[in-house]
């Protein structure tokens, strides 16, 4: 028999136009009556063993939970581990209410009162949404003690009797008006009653919220190699219930693509199913009323993740896809059939305007970010880009497992998890780039040195980042590019860096739009390695006041050869219809934050006080931290440089301080524009309060902090805007205190300007449009991001038979290429910046056409008009 359960299906309606999103669909949960009895049961018993407990659960952690012989075992002797039932909660109304399951509790668990397996009742999180209850939530615990004692929240009832190998254990509701207690028994499997209680007198939101069971062991060392509890024929039943089969979670989470010349590519993110012997994963999409295959792929063993490529993508329209996932079960020609629904948008058309959503920095102190989605949603982009820290090591509790390499696996995959049940409506429909960083890898700071081991001895922290590399396995890093990055165009060059760790640098060209996405950590060099031992670094900061970092300009890779060559390729193809460009990387090319005086190192940064609004932070230094792109100074000016030749206009994450400024490299504002986006939820608040004459003319309307600055290392930049960290008076402050948020930047083509918008995470667009943190909306051309100044000019072009051709400046003494430009119709005034010959070329991007001038003698101001045919 065939059972189908569709996850999360969307209500596909009419397509927006131009806009790469889909009407939200809006999730209804079961309206019961009063009188209406739920009942819920597990149905362990027909799945054959593996690392995942069913689509109806979310596990604390992932890989302490498990099914053997048709029963959950709690796989691990830890404290805390719960298993919330994610369809079934109780409401906070009068009404009846039963649980019961069956339990063992492992006899190599040693006796104490302090551990027990039972239930959890009344799970609550920081916020009204029973994913934040299944992850952060607490509640009322009842159970049986390895001690052998019946324990209700905090009271303990001796069992006088010999307790079996199996017991089971019902909890019911007995109503006293409008309190309640809960009636709780012990039995054996037989009947027996071995002991029974109650609880204190309850009122209605005392047990509202999830359920769960619970395992916690309490005393000595957690034991990852012995299990601790094992539970099987769980009810949950009462008309105190509510019921939303949309709250599943799983086997198929969340899917991500992109589609780069007509190439699509798309990977899906299981849960742990693989070991399913059977089973089938294939990509269909809907034509008219039935749906298409479109191939088949496999669940890939570590990453969990099944990846689609479809080679000349035949459709010009939006289509509905689906993957689809059959599972055996135990019993043989019985199975389930899984989907996850979503959008394959059409690019959007060139002449059009091209609208991405940025993102990063992403802890979880507001899991699970509820209005997030919707808000972003409101501005309706096209596409999503995801710039780094998805998660923090932090993310979900229980810090990480690094070893062994199964159990580190699917501790990352909870993590990864929690980022798709958060964010996995913004790009349900609409393609997306994501990129992973530090902290998706296990780390504060990395310096990856073309991909070498950290060595780690002298334990996980600063001194093993120090050492440059990467502290997990390869194949552990390797899995999590699969799962983040596995979907992008292919790399430039896929050749592995050092131990076999997998490259993902390349481009991505989407609605006229080209794109560079690098990898900004894997090349670099770790300051402890190139800079004197006087610098007396740590954890990436120098902790010897008297070294002047700004006068050891060390020759250190930032990008590294092979980016730099593939930057210089990315600027002069314009192939495909590209019309602008512009830098995806995980953080900017400048270090723009402010530090107390006193402070060596940023460690102060969470604990640093947050202002009023309309106050001036007093007190504070530029500071120059080498996990920014500011340092290595020289490899930043290359990348600066090259970036520039193509107009690009440079988009990241990283900072937790969003920022909009101007790179310099020889002259302030002689580069490019760079936005770093806000943080999601942010851990780190960074600020930007730099010494000034006149702090007491600080406002909003006049931010006394912007300018033309010198960063910590002396690079040049003007600060346009800030969004620093403020008191705002809503909770929890953790959220919304400190410049939380996201961005929009919206290419025009038809204009060459690019507008960058900055959202306060709390803020809906829709009802307060001009609620952006001061200083935005932004807008600039696109020759912005090319800022030198002319010393000399070259003739006006004037090109017949080409539309919007390519424009490319070469310098003949040296035999550069200065720039490469996509006009704007079929005029345009080149500038040099030199007095010289030049040879001026020119390239219809559709046809592949070339026409060349040489000799072209530079002037003071621009003079005459030269004809191109």
């Amino acid at each position: 028999m065939k059972r189908r359960k569709s996850l999360k299906i969307m209500a596909l309606g009419a397509l927006v136009p131009n806009t790469g999103l889909l009407a939200q669909f809006q999730i209804k949960e079961k309206q019961l009556e009063k009188s209406t009895s739920l009942h819920f049961e597990s149905d362990w018993q027909t799945w054959p063993d593996m690392e995942w407990v069913g689509s109806e659960y979310w596990g604390n952690r992932l890989q302490d939970w498990n099914i053997r012989e048709g029963k959950v075992v709690c796989q691990v002797q830890g404290q805390n581990r719960s298993l919330h039932c994610l369809t079934t909660q109780v409401k906070e109304a009068s009404g009846s209410f039963h649980t019961e399951v069956s339990l063992h509790i492992d006899t190599a668990v040693s006796s104490s009162d302090q551990s027990y397996a039972g239930v959890r009742l009344g799970i609550k999180g920081k916020f009204n949404d029973y994913r934040s209850a299944a992850v952060h939530g607490r509640g009322l615990d009842i159970g049986l003690t390895s001690a052998g004692n019946l324990l209700i929240d905090d009271t303990l009832i001796p069992i006088n009797a010999t307790i079996p190998q199996e017991v089971k254990l019902s909890i019911s509701l007995e109503e006293l008006n409008s309190k309640s207690k809960l009636k709780v028994s012990l039995q054996s499997t037989t009947g027996e009653i071995l002991a029974t209680g109650e609880t204190r007198e309850l009122n209605h939101l005392d047990i509202s919220g999830n359920i769960g069971l619970v395992s916690h062991i309490a005393k000595g060392k957690e034991d990852e190699s012995a299990s601790s509890a094992t539970f099987s024929e769980w009810k949950i039943e009462g008309s105190r219930l509510h019921s939303c089969s949309e709250h599943e979670y799983g086997p198929i989470c969340f899917a991500q693509y992109t589609i780069h010349k007509n190439i699509l590519k798309l990977t899906a993110q299981l849960c742990p199913v693989e070991q399913i012997k059977g089973h089938k994963v294939s990509l269909e999409v809907k034509e008219g009323l039935e749906w298409k295959a479109m191939g088949e792929s496999t669940i890939d063993p570590m990453s969990r993740t099944v990846h689609f490529r479809h080679e000349n993508w035949p459709f010009t329209e939006p289509k509905a896809y689906r993957i689809s996932l059959h599972l055996p079960l135990k019993e043989a020609g019985d199975s389930r059939e899984y989907y996850y629904e979503g959008s394959i948008m059409a690019q959007p058309q060139q002449a059009s305007k091209v609208k991405a959503a940025v993102f990063s920095c992403n802890c979880d102190y507001g899991f699970p970010d509820m209005e997030v989605a919707p808000y972003v949603n409101e501005h309706r982009p096209d596409l999503a880009l995801f710039l780094g820290d998805q998660f923090y090591e932090s993310t979900g509790g229980f810090g990480i497992q690094t070893s062994p390499m199964d159990k580190a696996a699917l501790d990352y995959l909870r993590k990864w998890m929690m980022f798709g049940w958060s964010y996995r409506e913004i790009f349900r429909h609409i393609p997306c780039a994501i990129i992973p960083d530090d902290h998706d890898v296990y780390h504060g700071n990395i310096w990856g040195e073309a991909g070498k081991a950290a060595d780690i001895t002298n334990g996980w922290g600063a001194p093993a980042q120090d050492s440059g590399g990467y502290k997990m396995e390869p194949r552990w890093v390797n899995m999590v590019q699969k799962c983040q990055t596995s979907h992008l165009p292919d790399p430039y060059d896929p050749t592995p860096v050092k131990n076999g760790i997998e490259v993902y640098y390349t481009d991505w060209l989407y609605g006229g739009i080209s794109f560079a996405i690098l990898e900004d950590r894997k090349w670099k060099s770790a300051p402890k390695h190139v800079l004197p031992e006087e610098a007396d670094i740590w954890n990436g900061w120098i902790k010897n006041p008297d070294f002047d970092i700004k006068k050891h300009r060390v020759q250190a890779d930032l990008l590294g050869d092979r980016q730099l060559d593939f930057l210089d390729h990315w600027a002069a193809d314009w192939s495909g219809g590209a019309k602008m460009k512009a830098l995806l990387t995980q953080t900017i090319f400048n270090t723009v934050a402010t530090l107390p005086a006193e402070a060596m190192d940023d460690s102060v940064v969470p604990s640093m006080t947050i202002p009023k609004p309309g106050e001036y932070v007093l007190g504070d230094q530029i500071k120059g931290d080498m996990d920014s792109n500011g340092w290595p100074q020289v490899g930043r000016d290359q990348a600066v440089e090259k970036i520039r030749k193509c107009f690009a206009f440079h988009i990241a994450g990283d900072q937790h301080l969003a920022s909009f400024t101007k790179y310099g490299v020889d002259d302030f504002g002689d580069g490019g524009f760079a936005f770093a986006g806000p943080a999601l939820n942010n851990i780190w608040p960074r600020r930007w309060w730099p010494p000034v004459d006149n702090p007491q003319d600080y406002s909003d309307q006049n931010p006394v902090y912007t300018g033309n600055y010198e960063d910590g290392f002396g690079n040049k930049m003007t600060v346009k805007a800030i969004a620093n960290p403020r008191l705002t008076g809503i909770e929890p402050a953790v959220v919304y205190d400190r410049a939380t948020g996201y961005g929009i930047v919206t290419f025009d083509s038809n204009t060459r300007t690019i507008t960058t918008e900055c959202w306060p995470k709390y803020v809906n667009p829709a009802e307060k449009p001009d609620g952006q943190y001061a200083g935005w909306p932004i807008t600039i051309s696109q020759e912005d991001n090319f800022g030198k100044s002319a010393k000399a000019w070259l003739p006006e072009i004037k090109v017949n038979g080409m539309n919007n051709p390519i424009v490319e400046i070469i310098e003949e003494k040296t035999g550069q290429s200065l720039y490469f430009l996509s006009i704007k119709g079929n005029t345009f005034t080149p500038k040099v910046f030199d007095a010289g010959s030049y040879t001026i070329r020119i390239k219809d991007a559709d046809s592949g056409k070339i026409k060349e001038k040489k000799g072209i003698k530079s002037s003071k101001s621009p003079k005459g008009t030269l004809m191109m045919s």
